[in-house]
């Protein structure tokens, strides 16, 4: 009998895979799942054995987590939490909502202090509301101080493209990107080859059928597919795509740097200083106004003009749905075949854009559609934002029990760890870190991803980011957008009428947080009203009216673009 205990424990002690099923699941995983990634098998084990190790104290535990439904989280959800509840012996639920539904979870612990999600993946445009109010933890101090233990310390967080996203003005990051992507002007490059139809463009406007440029070009080349062409193969094709519904996600069409897209906030990387996209004036780090009697450019001439052309194309050149649909109702529709161009698409369509079989692909699997730069509008001046970046990333809050905060940061870490990362980005096409997209893999991948790897390579990408930290509450702010946007879509209200109310009730919650004084030396202190004038003879946001808001069109060629890009320029 001794020899037979003996025997087991020789063998237990000689075979640690059988001793520890998830060290065998590690190499299942790695072996079935995670490849390609920048990391050699070894280097993988290895992460994934720190992580083992790390999850000791934690073993049983369920946690709980939260992200939007996109392509990327669904893999994680799907795939990923499944790998780590295996690797780890940690449970995790994660949740896929409405990203409304996200902010709405996240708003409601912020205040109430009761602890719904163990860690949330929220936009980085609430970076402004974290680092003021003070309840989401400082991952700065947290990764040195009590959740050393659990920091990967492969993490390389100077790898993520977007670090500077989440971080706040007092230098802490408080965000970890976990997806990201662009809005950017995708437009059908097999009819914008058609030597026919350049040839009626070049006979119509007197210059080439391109990349547009400037809004002018945009605008000429809506109408000519929508008004001129009307019908390609026998389908009805319009020249712009867009959404008008009254509804959350109309205040994100704008919100999301339609504002800096036309040029109305001042230069300044990543957000516009001292007027950001919003059209929210910040002095020092103290948010004094939203109007232009306040130094502010939400309602001035180019947030205007801005809103005026988004109505004029919606109603002129977009497909007649167009108007009553959602964001999520319009994202699909470029991929049935009969839109020209989009001068507001999110890369996060790529994965759903790129399906063999649909309209938009050839039969080999290349798109017959590329993704290019947004034009920029006639107040755009060099050095100033031109598109959104969206960079979802992990967060945690102070209200959140330290031990569930621990093994939670544990799960956020592996979802974007090198290990897992480069296949989860092509799985989802929303690259966050600069040794994926330098890879062998992503270069393979880049002729059916129809320029989405060039622009991430490229300095181009610099000029998009998300919201910054001149909005001091994400949420509250947030929601008067797609209200009054949406009465100048019907015509209630004039484009110039919205937005003098939506900079008026912006300006109320400034006013109404700096009386609660919950936001620190850094919260809202509202500046003085002055007549406009004053300001719009000032450089800089705002800006006055210009005597000329549509000058010739520009275009350039998608190749040239190309190249420049790869020659490392932005062009």
């Amino acid at each position: 009998m001794g020899r037979i205990v003996g025997l087991l424990l020789l063998l237990a002690f000689a075979s640690p895979a059988a001793a520890d099923p998830r060290e065998a699941a590690a190499e299942k995983w790695v072996d079935a799942e995670f490849s390609p990634s920048t990391l050699d098998r070894e280097t993988q084990l290895a992460e994934l054995a720190w992580f083992r190790k790390a999850a000791e104290p934690f073993q049983g535990v369920t946690i709980n987590v939260v992200s939007e439904t996109i392509t990327t989280h669904e893999y994680e959800a799907k795939v990923l939490a499944k790998a780590f509840a295996e690797i780890t012996g940690i449970r995790v639920n994660h949740d896929l909502i409405q990203e409304g539904d996200v902010i709405e979870k996240l708003q409601t612990q912020m205040q109430s202090g009761r602890n719904i999600y163990d860690a949330y993946v929220n936009d980085t445009d609430l970076i402004g509301t974290h680092f003021r109010y003070a309840r989401a933890v400082s991952l700065s101090a947290f990764m040195a101080g009590e959740g050393k233990a659990v920091t990967n310390p492969r993490l390389d967080v100077d790898d993520f493209i977007g670090k500077s996203f989440g971080t706040g003005p007092d230098g802490q990051l408080y965000q970890l990107p976990d997806q990201q992507f662009a809005n950017l002007y995708w437009f059908r490059h097999d009819w914008f080859q058609r030597e026919d139809l350049r040839k009626r463009f070049r006979e119509r406007y007197g210059y080439e059928l391109g990349v547009p440029v400037n809004w002018s070009a945009y605008q000429d080349i809506a109408e000519f597919f929508s008004v001129h062409v009307k019908e390609i193969d026998g389908v009805r094709v319009y020249g712009h795509m867009d959404y008008g519904k009254k509804d959350p996600s109309l205040g994100w069409r704008f919100t999301d740097a339609w504002l800096s897209m036309a040029g109305a906030g001042d230069t300044g990387i990543p957000n516009g200083k001292p007027v950001d996209e919003w059209g929210i004036r910040v002095e020092g780090c103290r948010p004094v106004g939203s109007s232009v009697t306040r130094g502010g450019a939400t309602n001035g001439p180019a947030a205007v003009f801005a809103l005026t052309r988004y109505i004029d194309w919606l109603k002129r050149f977009a497909p007649p749905e167009a108007a009553g649909m959602t964001f999520s109702e319009a994202g699909p529709v470029p991929a049935q075949g009969q839109v020209a161009q989009q001068i507001f698409w999110y890369t996060t369509f790529t994965a759903d854009m790129t399906q063999p079989g649909i309209a938009v692909v050839n039969e080999d699997g290349t798109p017959r559609w590329r993704m290019a730069p947004s034009p920029r509008g006639p107040y755009w001046e060099e050095g100033m934002k031109l598109g959104y970046q969206d960079a979802g990333a992990w967060t945690l809050l102070k209200s959140t029990p330290l031990e569930r905060r621990k093994a939670a940061w544990l799960y956020a870490q592996f979802t974007v760890s090198k290990t897992v990362s480069l296949k989860k980005t092509l799985e989802g096409l929303t690259p966050i870190r600069e040794s994926d997209l330098a890879s062998q893999a992503m270069t393979e991948a880049a002729p059916r991803l129809g320029g989405l790897v060039e622009f991430y390579r490229s300095p181009a990408r610099l000029a998009w980011t998300p919201t910054g930290t001149n909005v001091p509450d994400y949420p509250k702010l947030a929601q008067l957008w797609w209200q009054n946007v949406a009465e100048a879509v019907s015509g209630e209200r004039t484009p110039q009428q919205a937005l003098d109310s939506l900079a008026a009730q912006q300006d109320r919650v400034l006013q109404r947080l700096e009386r609660a004084q919950v936001q620190g030396e850094c919260g809202p202190k509202l500046g003085p009203e002055v007549d406009p004038a004053t300001w719009f003879a000032k450089p800089g946001a705002p800006k006055p009216v210009l005597a000329n808001e549509k000058p010739p069109g520009e275009t350039v060629r998608y190749e040239e673009l190309i190249d420049a890009w790869r020659e490392g320029r932005a062009r």
